[in-house]
């Protein structure tokens, strides 16, 4: 599978976040995206991970810009993890792996000698014009929020 690369358009994609709003990225032109991908809710890495978002979003949003967590989570999951961690942006729903799959994040990965297939952290920042500024795959977790608002200038 090919990554995408800055200046590629992103891909285009609807679902809903864990409260059952739709979002589309087509309705999100004329803001930046952050979107980030995150394999489970309340595993430690992931939490790390979400936890620099909602530490970074005041200025995030200072850039015109808006934060987009995405994992196979249910609504419940999702819910759950926001209200536990406080986080102001909402979690988007890829149960079918969908989205991950068109931003190339859904990928073998191998733990103790197991295969399976799951999300590569990774993060992507959407300019107004809905192409990429930055694309960051296996990023660490204390490292995706600073990069993203580093892309953002």
């Amino acid at each position: 599978m090919s990554e995408l690369r800055p200046g590629d358009a992103a891909p285009e994609f609807e679902t809903v976040d864990e409260r059952g709003e739709k979002v589309a990225l087509k309705d999100l032109r004329g803001q930046r995206v952050v979107l980030y991908f995150y394999p489970k809710d309340n595993t430690s890495g992931c939490t790390a991970q979400a936890c620099s978002f909602r530490d970074s979003y005041p200025r995030i949003r200072e850039k015109n810009a808006i934060v987009l967590g995405v994992s196979p989570d249910s609504a419940r999951s999702h819910q759950g993890f926001k209200s536990k961690f406080n986080l102001p942006f909402p979690l988007l729903i890829d149960a079918d792996h969908k989205i991950a799959e068109a931003y190339g994040v859904w990928r073998e990965k191998s733990m103790y000698g197991r295969k399976y297939m799951g999300i590569v952290r990774s993060h992507f920042v959407i300019g107004e014009d809905g192409k990429l500024v930055d694309v960051q795959y296996n990023v660490k977790p204390a490292e995706s929020a600073p990069k993203a608002v580093e892309a953002l200038g």
